[in-house]
C-alpha cells in the first residue's frame, strides 16, 4: 500500500531539488544574456540582464562581478564597487574582482584603498603586469614615487613594450628629479607610437632640466604639431626660449599658453618676464601681479563655493522626471482623488493647494507612496531640500523599487554637498532601470 506520510519529506524534497535547477538554469540563461549585451556594447542591457540573473541565483559571484563591470562602463563606479564587495565576498580568490574593484576606487580618487586592492590582485596572479601598472599609478598619485617605479619597472619587465608603463616611469624619474634616466623610457614610448605627443613633451621637459634648451625646443615643436592645445608645451617652450633669449618668440609662446589655460601662473611669469626684458615694464608688471594672485593660498581673496549641482542644475534635472500618474481605482476614502487633484493644482502653479492636497492624500492613505514623492518634489522646487528628502526617505521605505525616487534624492543630496550619499542613490536607480541616472553619473560623479 502506498505510504504517502513517508513519500511526503521525498517528494518536498524532490520538488525543491526542480525548483532550485530550474533557477539556476534561469539565472544561467539570463548571465549569458549579460555576457553577449557587454561584448556588443550595450552595457544598459547587460546590467539588467545580470540583476536578472542575480535574482534568479543571488549566491553567483561572476553575476556581481560582471554587473560591477558594466556599471563601470557606464561611469558608476560606486555602484560597481558594490558589486565588486559581493563578488568579492562570495569569492575571495579572484584577482579580477580585486583588481577592477581597485580601478574603480581609483576613479573616485581613493588611491589608498585602490593600492590595496591592487596589492592583493597581484598576491593571486603575481605576473599580472595591469595590476602592477595600476598600483604604480596609484602610488603616484600618493606621492611614494620610489614604490611607483618599482611597479612601472615590474610592468615593462613582464611586457616590454607598454607604452603607457614606460611613459609613466618617464614622468616618475622625473618627480625623482632622474632627468637623464627619464630619457629612454620617452624616446622608447616615441619609438612605439612616433604619434604620442605627451613622449615628446616629456622628453622635451627633459632637456630643459638638463639645460639642452636647443633640443627640447625640437621635441616641444613636435608635441605642439601633434597636441596644439597643450597649454603646458607653449609654456615650456617658451621658457626654452626665454632661456636662450628669445623673448619675442618666449612672448607668443606664453601668449598661447595663458589663452588655453588663463590659471597658468607660471605662464603669466614668463610673459612678464619676456615683458620687461623687451622694455614693457607696465605689462610685466600686470603679468606679475596675475601670477601673484591665482591661485596662491597666501593672497586673500573671495572664494565662492559652487557644488557640481547647483540650484539650477537641481531644477533642470529634477523638473524632467516623468512622475508615475496613471490611473487608480477610486478608493472609498478619496485618497487618489485628492492626488490628482494636486498633480492639476500644480500645473496651474497652485502651490498651497497642491500642498494641501497632497497632506491630505498621505493623511487618508499613510502608504501612498506617490504621494510622498510628489510632496518632496514640490518641496525640492520650494527650496525645502532637507524636506523633500524626507519625504523621499518616506517613498523609498514604502516601495524600495521606486527607481526616480532615488533618482531625485540622489540629485537633492549632491547638491547639498554629499556627492558620495547622491551618487550612491543615482546608481541605485539606474540599477533598477531608470536609464537617465547613467547621464547624470557620469556629468556629477566623476
Amino acid at each position: 500500500m502506498y505510504n504517502l506520510r513517508r513519500s511526503l519529506p521525498f517528494l518536498l524534497c524532490a520538488l525543491l531539488t526542480t525548483t532550485i535547477l530550474r533557477a539556476q538554469s534561469t539565472g544561467a540563461n539570463f548571465f549569458e544574456a549579460g555576457i553577449t549585451k557587454s561584448k556588443t556594447g550595450d552595457f544598459m542591457g547587460a546590467l539588467q540582464a545580470f540583476s536578472m540573473a542575480i535574482g534568479a541565483n543571488p549566491e553567483n559571484a561572476p553575476s556581481y562581478y560582471n554587473r560591477g563591470l558594466a556599471k563601470a562602463m557606464l561611469k558608476d563606479h560606486r555602484g560597481a564597487i558594490l558589486d565588486y564587495d559581493r563578488a568579492i565576498e562570495l569569492n575571495g580568490k579572484d584577482a579580477l574582482a580585486y583588481l577592477s574593484r581597485g580601478v574603480s576606487k581609483s576613479k573616485q580618487d581613493d588611491y589608498r584603498a585602490a593600492l590595496m586592492d591592487f596589492s592583493r590582485a597581484i598576491e593571486l596572479a603575481p605576473d599580472d603586469a595591469q595590476a602592477y601598472y595600476n598600483r604604480g599609478v596609484s602610488r603616484s598619485r600618493l606621492e611614494q614615487y620610489r614604490g611607483a617605479l618599482q611597479d612601472f619597472s615590474r610592468t615593462i619587465e613582464l611586457d616590454p613594450n607598454n607604452a603607457p608603463a614606460l611613459y609613466a616611469r618617464g614622468i616618475t624619474k622625473q618627480k625623482l628629479d632622474d632627468y637623464a634616466g627619464s630619457l629612454p623610457d620617452f624616446s622608447k614610448v616615441i619609438e612605439l607610437n612616433p604619434k604620442r605627443a605627451q613622449a615628446y613633451a616629456g622628453r622635451g621637459a627633459s632637456l630643459i632640466q638638463l639645460a639642452q634648451y636647443q633640443k627640447a625646443i625640437e621635441d616641444l615643436n613636435k608635441a605642439i604639431e601633434l597636441a596644439p592645445e597643450d597649454g603646458e608645451s607653449f609654456y615650456n617652450r617658451g621658457f626654452a626660449k626665454s632661456k636662450l633669449e628669445d623673448y619675442k618668440g618666449a612672448l607668443r609662446d606664453y601668449d598661447r599658453a595663458i589663452t588655453i589655460d588663463g590659471t597658468h601662473y607660471q605662464a603669466y611669469y614668463g610673459r612678464g618676464f619676456s615683458r620687461g626684458k623687451m622694455g614693457d615694464q607696465k605689462g610685466a608688471i600686470q603679468d606679475f601681479n596675475t601670477a601673484i594672485e591665482i591661485n596662491n593660498a597666501n593672497v586673500e581673496t573671495k572664494v565662492v563655493y559652487n557644488g557640481k549641482i547647483s540650484r539650477a542644475v537641481l531644477d533642470e534635472l529634477r523638473n524632467a522626471v516623468q512622475q508615475r500618474n496613471k490611473i487608480d481605482a477610486l478608493t472609498s476614502e478619496r485618497s487618489e482623488a485628492y492626488f490628482n487633484r494636486a498633480i492639476s493644482r500644480n500645473k496651474m502653479n497652485d502651490i498651497k493647494g497642491a500642498t494641501a492636497d497632497l497632506n491630505k492624500a498621505i493623511e487618508l492613505n499613510p502608504t501612498y507612496s506617490e504621494a510622498y514623492f510628489t510632496r518632496g518634489l514640490i518641496r525640492s522646487q520650494q527650496g525645502d531640500q532637507k524636506g523633500a528628502i524626507q519625504d523621499c526617505n518616506n517613498a523609498i521605505q514604502l516601495d524600495s523599487k521606486y527607481a526616480e525616487v532615488y533618482y531625485v534624492r540622489g540629485l537633492i543630496r549632491h547638491s547639498l554637498g554629499d556627492e558620495n550619499g547622491g551618487c550612491l542613490d543615482l546608481s541605485k536607480a539606474g540599477e533598477l532601470g531608470y536609464t537617465p541616472s547613467y547621464k547624470a553619473i557620469s556629468d556629477y560623479c566623476n
